[in-house]
Formats: C-alpha cells, sequence, structure tokens
C-alpha cells in the first residue's frame, strides 16, 4: 500500500449529501477519508502516514493546488503533492522567491518589490531601486536567505479586503503593490501571504514553511520594464533558481555552465556564421560560413518537402491591413506586426504564411480529385518582439519558417497527420535527434471561431493522434488562435527541451478567407487547413543545432568540412593538390598555406569546429598521404590520398543523397 493510501479505510463510495456525518474525502484511488471536521491538508497527509506529513508540500483539491493550512470542504478529491512530485517544484520556486524578496528589502530598505513568479528554471521578482544590484549584493541576499530558511517561518494565507490590502501596502509606500492591487477583478479575493513580519500580494499557494524551500541559488541580475511596457519605469530583475535538495541544484548548475559552453552566439562568432548589431535588432547578419550551413539545411529539407509530395511557393512581404482583418490576425495578433501606410493604404509585413497560401489555393475552383493540396514556402516574416525578450537566434524579430499548409477533406486529416509525423520524425533523427515528445494544446482564452467548431477541430486532431498510434501529453490552453495543434518538442544532448514543430488543424481561416473545393457530390465544401513546420524556424533550429553539438556539425552539415594545413611551405604545392581532389569530390575545403607552426593552425582551426584537419608537409607530398586528424580526436591516421578523398566523401553525404 502506498503513502497516498495508508491509513485509509476501504470505505464504499457514497454521493455527496448534507445528511451524511463528518466530512468525507476522497483519495486518488477512489477510497475515502472521515473527518468530523473540514481537514487540512496537513490534517490529511498525517492520516495518511508521517512520511507523507513529512514531505507533503501542498494539496491538491479538485485539480487545484492548495496551501496545506486550508480547510478541505467535504466531497473534494483530494491529492498530496510531496517534494519529489513534479509539481512540487513550481510551488518550492515560489516559496524560495519570497524569501528573496524579504532578503532585498531587510538588507536594502527603501527597494520596493513587484512582481515575482516561479518559471520555468527557477524564478525571479522584479525590484524598483536606485542604485544597481552587484555580483557582491547577490551573495549577500543568498546569505540572508539562509538566514530566513533557518529561521523556518510559516507561510500565511490571508485573506484581506481591498481597503484593507490598500491600507497595508500605501504605509509600506509600495506603490507597485497599489497598482497590483487595482488590476484584481472585483470577483476575485485579495490575498496576503506572510512569513513572520513580512507579507506581499499573492494568489498562493505556498509550502508550509521557509525553512521547506531547499536548495537555492541566485543566478543573475538584469533590466525589465514594469509590466512588460518600454513606457514604463525600468526595473531590476533577479534570477534565481530553486530544487528540493543540493544534489538536483549542483545537476542544474553544472548543466548551466555547459549550456554557456554550448551558447551559439558565442560558437556563431568563433566559427563566423553570423552577428547581430543594434542598427538591426533582433535580425541575424549572415556571413558566407552561416549562409552555407542554412543553405545545407535548406536544400536537405528541400528534398525531403519534394518526396513527401509537396509543391513550393512564394508569397509578398507586405499585404493589405483588410486581408489580415479578414484572417482575423489583425484583431488576435495586431501588436506582435509591423506595419506601415502608403498611399492611404495600411500594410502590414507579414507575421505568418497562412493567409497568402489561402490566396494560392482561392485562384481557382478546386476539386476533391487535387486535394491533399501541400503547399510549402521557406517564408520570410517579421514579429515585433519586445526589445528585452531578444536571444540571439533563438529569440529574433526577423526569421524564416519552414512553412506548409496541407489543404484536404475532413476524411483526410488522420492520413495526413500520420504522413507528416513520420516525415518530421525522419528529418529529426538526420538531424541528430532522436527523443521527441508530443503535445497536445487545446483551445487557447484568445481563440477565432465558435465552439461548436473549436469542438470538431479538437475531435479530429484526437482522432488523428488515436489512427496514427501517436503518446501525446496534454497541453491545456496552448493552441493555436485558430485550431489545436500537436507540438514537437526535442531534447538535446544535455537535457534540454525545445519546441520546434507543430500541426496545426484548422476550420476557421478556409470559412473566414471563403476558401472552397468542390466535391464528389458537384457541390461546394469547405477546405480543412492543416499548419505545420518542422523546424519551427531556419534562424532557431540553427541555433539549437549549434547548441546541441556544442559546434562541432555533422560532417555534411559543417560549413568548412576539411582543411589542409601544411607542416612547411614546402608543401604548399601539393597542398593545393589535396584541396582540388577534395573539392572534385564534392567537399567544401581550404588550404591554410601561412607560414604558422602546425599545431598553431591545428588549434585555431580546433576553434572553428572545423570537422577533419589534413596535415602535409615533405614526407606526405613524396608518399602522396595525408595525416588524417578528426576534430575532438587526438590521434592522427595517415592515409593514401585517394583513400582519405573517397572516405570522407562517401561521409560528408547529406542523409538523403
Amino acid at each position: 500500500m502506498t503513502d497516498q493510501l495508508a491509513g485509509s479505510a476501504p470505505l464504499p463510495d457514497a454521493p455527496r449529501s448534507d445528511q451524511a456525518p463528518g466530512v468525507r474525502i476522497l483519495l486518488p484511488d477512489g477510497r475515502v477519508l472521515e473527518f468530523d471536521h473540514p481537514p487540512t491538508g496537513a490534517e490529511v497527509a498525517a492520516r495518511i502516514s508521517r512520511s507523507l506529513a513529512r514531505e507533503a508540500v501542498v494539496v491538491e483539491v479538485d485539480g487545484e493546488l492548495w496551501d496545506l493550512a486550508r480547510p478541505i470542504p467535504d466531497g473534494a478529491r483530494v491529492r498530496i503533492i510531496r517534494r519529489q512530485d513534479p509539481e512540487a517544484l513550481a510551488v518550492l520556486r515560489h516559496d524560495a522567491a519570497h524569501v528573496m524578496a524579504e532578503a532585498v528589502q531587510a538588507l536594502y530598505p527603501g527597494t520596493q518589490v513587484t512582481i515575482g513568479p516561479a518559471i520555468e528554471d527557477g524564478f525571479y521578482y522584479d525590484f524598483a531601486r536606485d542604485e544597481p544590484f552587484t555580483p557582491e549584493d547577490l551573495a549577500r541576499i543568498e546569505a540572508k536567505m539562509a538566514e530566513i530558511a533557518a529561521e523556518d517561518k510559516p507561510f500565511v494565507r490571508e485573506e484581506v479586503s481591498r481597503e484593507e490590502a490598500r491600507r497595508r501596502f500605501a504605509a509600506l509606500g509600495e506603490t507597485y503593490k497599489l497598482e497590483i492591487l487595482d488590476s484584481i477583478p472585483e470577483d476575485e479575493p485579495v490575498t496576503i501571504y506572510r512569513q513572520g513580519d513580512w507579507f506581499d500580494l499573492c494568489r498562493g499557494p505556498h509550502g508550509p514553511s521557509t525553512g521547506k524551500i531547499g536548495a537555492f541559488k541566485l543566478l543573475k541580475v538584469a533590466g525589465a520594464y514594469w509590466r512588460g511596457d518600454p513606457r514604463r519605469p525600468m526595473l531590476q530583475r533577479i534570477y534565481g533558481t530553486a530544487f528540493p535538495d543540493r544534489r538536483q541544484l549542483d545537476a542544474y548548475l553544472k548543466r548551466l555552465e555547459e549550456a554557456e559552453r554550448r551558447d551559439h552566439r558565442r560558437l556563431g562568432r568563433e566559427m563566423e556564421l553570423f552577428h547581430f548589431q543594434e542598427e538591426a535588432a533582433g535580425s541575424a547578419f549572415w556571413h558566407p560560413k552561416g549562409w552555407i550551413l542554412w543553405r545545407e539545411i535548406e536544400a536537405y529539407l528541400r528534398r525531403r518537402l519534394e518526396e513527401a509530395g509537396y509543391v513550393e511557393v512564394r508569397t509578398p512581404q507586405l499585404i493589405d491591413r483588410r486581408l489580415w482583418e479578414r484572417s482575423g490576425h489583425w484583431d488576435k495578433f495586431r501588436e506582435h506586426m509591423f506595419t506601415l501606410e502608403d498611399e492611404d493604404r495600411a500594410l502590414a509585413i507579414k507575421p505568418m504564411n497562412c493567409p497568402g497560401h489561402v490566396q494560392i489555393f482561392n485562384t481557382r475552383l478546386r476539386s476533391y480529385r487535387e486535394l491533399p493540396l501541400r503547399l510549402a514556402e521557406f517564408g520570410s516574416c517579421h514579429r515585433k518582439e519586445p526589445s528585452g525578450a531578444l536571444h540571439g537566434l533563438m529569440r529574433v524579430r526577423a526569421f524564416t519558417q519552414d512553412d506548409a499548409h496541407i489543404f484536404c477533406t475532413p476524411e483526410q486529416i488522420s492520413e495526413e497527420t500520420g504522413r507528416f509525423c513520420s516525415l518530421l520524425m525522419r528529418v529529426y533523427r538526420d538531424f541528430g535527434f532522436e527523443e521527441v515528445r508530443i503535445n497536445f494544446a487545446d483551445r487557447p482564452a484568445v481563440r477565432a471561431g465558435t465552439d461548436a467548431v473549436w469542438d470538431q477541430a479538437e475531435a479530429a486532431l484526437w482522432q488523428a493522434v488515436r489512427a496514427s498510434g501517436l503518446a501525446v501529453q496534454l497541453n491545456p490552453g496552448e493552441g493555436a488562435f485558430y485550431g489545436p495543434k500537436l507540438e514537437f518538442v526535442l531534447k538535446d544532448a544535455i537535457g534540454r527541451d525545445w519546441q520546434c514543430g507543430t500541426l496545426q488543424v484548422d476550420f476557421v481561416l478556409p470559412e473566414r478567407l471563403d476558401a472552397s473545393y468542390i466535391g464528389p457530390d458537384g457541390e461546394k465544401h469547405r477546405p480543412v487547413m492543416l499548419h505545420r513546420a518542422i523546424l519551427g524556424s531556419f534562424e532557431r533550429f540553427i541555433g539549437i543545432l549549434i547548441e546541441h553539438y556544442a559546434g562541432r556539425l555533422p560532417l555534411w552539415l559543417a560549413p568548412v568540412q576539411a582543411v589542409v594545413a601544411t607542416v612547411t611551405n614546402a608543401a604548399d604545392s601539393y597542398a593545393r593538390e589535396v584541396t582540388s581532389a577534395l573539392k572534385r569530390a564534392g567537399l567544401r575545403a581550404e588550404s591554410d598555406l601561412g607560414s604558422d607552426k602546425i599545431s598553431y593552425k591545428v588549434r585555431q582551426h580546433v576553434m572553428r569546429k572545423v570537422p577533419v584537419i589534413l596535415v602535409v608537409g615533405k614526407r606526405e607530398m613524396q608518399e602522396r598521404t595525408v595525416m588524417l586528424r578528426r576534430l575532438g580526436v587526438n590521434q592522427q591516421e595517415a592515409l593514401a590520398l585517394d583513400a582519405a578523398v573517397a572516405r570522407l566523401a562517401a561521409e560528408a553525404r547529406a542523409p538523403d543523397a
């Protein structure tokens, strides 16, 4: 019997009733615990087992996380969340954020706290303070956090009136908290969480006490505009992370170090692939070697798409506002679009390709015999991302999507989903990604189309998932505004997740843009539109590739596949001959005939992540051989020139060649 069930009596299920004696709490397996009063989560955990009570962080009540100290109503379904459960991590990090905020205000009086959530890899708090925080300040704050944690102060939830909350925060001079208070909906309770004398406006939930936050580390300081608005004050954001124990924290910090070593921005400079500058914020300048990498990926993907029955198209960059209004993007996506005026017309630089593809579909009346029609585009798009959110190739304003739209009948959705998933998995394997997770993202809060249309789209996608035998996880509320989607998440070499590919089922856009085909009955019908991408965007995928391989790209992708380096200038003519032979065999090869020592040449090409260095000197010239040295391997191999060229040419072939 597990801790979740230990101590519970096997009582029969019974309907909730005001006449039933006591308060009945339902455990995950349907068993029931009875109390003579509404029990807290802590009491439920203690009834089950002492070990569960020690490990409990929060309690899930009818699917919602609550503090352990809140009374639970009769008939609620309850699950105790322990420190090792995935749901506990965000709570522990939120606890750590509050401890950090208390430490900051204790050390630096007059600092205002604003917002401090848990995030994917940790937590942050934004502070309003005139003087900048320094690395030395972070060390002081960490030490103060350790003191607060050692005091083991309980987190206490208080529900207060708006007037009481306003009085408390006004007395502290917390003007940002007063603004947050004004934004809370009238029908939502105002809650404050207190740890000792320190308190903050917060929805919660929180763990039992400051002593249970586990192992933590403050990471960095960054600037952040209040409410993300560049017109509002600039705040200071302190990032940190927390884990249930030191072992997990140390593993994460080691992973951060490895991620820093693999940072695509640094490697992009060292490998001479691309750069960014302020005059074109969010747009990459691609250097010759970087553009070679881009073109290799594009050529590979184009071959795969042609094999899979796609036809390539090209649509305009500037499109009249009226089309974006008809598609629904103007209302739902306007703040992310770059716009301009010309001859009294409002134009938008396209943030996506889908309305343009519908225009191509609509140029003539289509027959059901033409479906599915798979239109693909390596489409250049622009989105108005906040300047503070830009991050190398991972978050840009100008990007190219490997976009395609499949126009099909409702009956073809399952088959097309299966075909696309097979194509996508093959592409990922060819790029070296073996582990892929699939999320099912359903309707978001802001969306186009009626609930009936969304019911139809979600049912169709679920049917396709089952027919294809896909294992998916639910990602609620994260669908596109016009349809539910599958999200394909890659795991890289150091265990990080990257969401790249998508498949979205759309019944809305064909209706809004009046797309139709003639069915076998001779009548007009609406096609279904499947929006799909494999890489997501070329820029981001290249950044992921660089970090996945730490710059040591597979031979077929490397911009420079081989360098022929001389030991002595006496071998220059032979080095040129070797380089020419490599190029004739289809390899991207260069010669290094400089006067530097061979050890220096090797170091330089290793830093630039050249996969193969062929060293030649007088002896190699006389014997018509080369010394083959591979990136990351200390040993060299002597090979006859013809054998070396043949071997490298075979290794450098793209996976589909």
